[in-house]
């Protein structure tokens, strides 16, 4: 199927409207540094956690999930836990209200609270912070740059094309040159109106995403009512054993070798790596990213976690239903999709473009291919946002110019996401040639963020010294360890972790321990529970009154609820495109089980 003046007329309004949108907001995003980063802190929770949600709402991590649906089906509910994707629900019940009780700009900002504003550590802490911060910005600036310039020549032939380009271009950089073009639309919007024009984006590229992803879903079910897919035993339950026992042999038997690739055969052990890595994860907090980005411009702690819990309920369900819809029509009509990839095999990663471009009919594909191209969009411009944080916040305004007027300060950030788009363009031009150095960005993101992020938050003796000692070990850690057995897996991560909770507890030995007076205002501030006891007791001494914070438990239990909840909320949109009614009612039942006790455990006892 190829675009009609139709889908290009949706494409094109949406771009117009990107643009539009920077232009008008420009002046109100000029008032100052915290307007033009964070909206002012005055954007309505649910506008930010829409903006969230949207952000999350990536081209190649959809078509990753649509792969993984179409090989594991109900199963592959849980590999996101990779990431792992139920942080949101530790955020939601406690952490985002932590991290935005310190009234910071950037994660980096946010270390003065904990560790004071002085000192070689902290100096240290800092910079390291800024460095891991901006290195994972390129990164992902990089990789998405390449992924939509791919996925866009799917749908956009070179050859219809070129002739009207005044100027040749290999065929090998043609993804490159429709990357560029889009990168522009987004780099406009968002370098001009700032978190304002970011955050009204998204939230319109969520309305035409979900437009898109019910459509999805309606097509996939009008297609299989009344038929049966041909998949394996166990592929329509979310339940497992020790080993996955998916059986494609007979089906695709490309299936049951990318299952093997992935590692994941033995799922019972896969499964309980994977959540007591992310289990840690999210014990750390959000990495220095766009979603920190967002809980800091919230209106108040309440409102940080009110947006936290709205990103769960608003992404899931809508992203789900493109998945199994896509999925659905894969299986239904595989055999008239090409899924070969140049070794003969099958590339399952083909299924979510092979399937838009076969079955959608004209409007619903523009109107597709338009969230799919927001979502990049989205995503771009809240990584920039967040990279021009720290570039200006952490930066400029710390070392070079703490004085610098408004103005100057607008133009910093103008120029800053000049050159973090043109670093982020020009790895990805060398993206075959770095691959592996932003796999170890990625490999160190976890190796090394969460030991000394997670004793931040929990541990009073842990100082700046022990997180910088802490974040280098397990980065320096997660960069060799590649070398050395030939691939980061999630097998190893234990080892990671052990060198970088030896190196912050190390770290933190070696030093003094913060000032008690900051550790005071901290724990006043933040009132995070976990050992905190000496400096508790000093606070107390100083003002009887004080209310410590003892909702672990409470807090505990909440997130148990809230991790089964996403489950559902995941679980579905799925029953409902496979017409699996009984599951499905389970599920609902389930759900408002846990909607009830929440509103008690959790809304009821919101607080600033």
């Amino acid at each position: 199927m190829k675009l009609t003046v139709l889908d290009i007329s949706i494409i094109v309004a949406y771009l117009v409207t990107m643009v539009v949108i920077g232009w008008v907001l420009r002046k109100k995003a000029r008032t100052n540094k915290e307007n033009y980063l964070m909206g002012g802190k005055k954007l309505p929770w649910y506008m930010l956690g829409l903006s969230d949600a949207s952000d999350m709402f990536d081209i190649s991590g959809t078509m990753w999930m649509v792969a993984l649906c179409f090989v594991y089906g109900m199963k592959s509910l849980w590999i996101p836990w990779l990431w792992p994707v139920f942080n949101q629900v530790f955020m939601m019940m406690f952490l985002s209200k932590w991290l935005r009780r310190s009234n910071a700009t950037t994660g980096a900002e946010w270390l003065a609270t904990r560790f004071g504003s002085s000192g070689k550590g902290v100096r240290g802490s800092h910079n390291i912070t800024v460095a891991f911060a901006l290195l994972s910005c390129f990164g992902f600036l990089a990789y998405g740059f390449v992924g939509l310039g791919k996925f866009i020549e799917i749908f956009v032939p070179w050859d219809l094309v070129k002739d009207y380009v005044p100027f040749a271009i290999s065929r090998e950089f043609v993804p490159h040159f429709y990357g560029i073009i889009f990168t522009l639309f987004a780099m406009f919007y968002s370098i001009l109106g700032g978190m304002h024009s970011i955050v009204l984006g998204d939230v319109i590229k969520y309305c035409v995403m979900t437009v898109a992803c019910i459509s999805i879903a309606v097509i996939a079910m009008i297609h299989l009512h009344g038929k049966t897919l041909t998949v394996p035993a166990g592929w329509e339950t979310p339940a497992f054993g020790w080993k996955l026992d998916l059986d494609w042999r007979q089906i695709i038997p490309d299936a049951n070798k990318k299952i093997s690739e992935d590692g994941f055969g033995l799922f019972g052990i896969f499964f309980m790596m994977m959540l007591f890595k992310g289990v840690l994860a999210s014990l750390a907090g959000p990495a220095p990213n766009y979603d920190m980005q967002k809980v800091l411009s919230t209106r108040s702690p309440r409102e940080a976690s009110k947006m936290s819990g709205f990103v769960s309920i608003i992404l899931l369900p809508i992203r789900y239903s493109m998945i199994i819809g896509l999925t659905v029509l894969a299986l239904l009509y595989y055999h008239q999709l090409d899924l070969g990839d140049t070794a003969g095999g099958t590339d399952f990663e083909k299924v979510l473009p092979a399937t838009i471009n076969a079955f959608l009919p004209v409007g619903i594909l523009g109107l597709v291919l338009t969230g799919l191209l927001g979502a990049f969009m989205g995503t771009f411009s809240g990584t920039l946002n967040a990279a021009q944080a720290y570039i200006v916040n952490d930066i400029y305004l710390k070392y070079v110019d703490p004085q610098a007027p408004n103005k100057r300060v607008i133009s910093m950030n103008y120029l800053a996401g000049i050159v973090v788009v043109t670093i982020g363009v020009a790895l990805g031009f060398f993206a075959k040639n770095v691959n592996s150095v932003l796999q170890w960005i990625v490999g160190g993101l976890y190796g090394g963020y969460i030991a000394a992020n997670m004793l931040k938050w929990y541990w009073w003796r842990f100082n700046a010294h022990g997180f910088f000692w802490g974040m280098t070990s397990g980065i320096v850690a997660a960069l060799i360890f590649p070398k050395l057995v030939g691939g980061l897996d999630l097998y190893y991560w234990p080892w990671l972790f052990v060198i970088s909770l030896a190196g912050s507890i190390v770290g933190t030995y070696t030093a003094p321990a913060t000032d008690m007076e900051i550790l005071k205002t901290f724990y006043r501030t933040v009132k995070p529970w976990g050992f905190w006891q000496p400096v508790h007791a000093l606070v107390v001494a100083a003002d009887p009154a004080f209310v410590p914070n003892r909702r672990f438990k409470l807090d505990m239990f909440n997130v148990v609820l809230g991790i089964v909840a996403q489950c559902c909320l995941t679980l579905l949109p799925m029953y409902i495109v496979l017409w699996l009614k009984l599951p499905l009612l389970i599920t609902i039942g389930i759900l408002l089980v846990i909607v009830l006790i929440l509103k008690r455990t959790w809304w009821d006892k919101l607080e600033d």
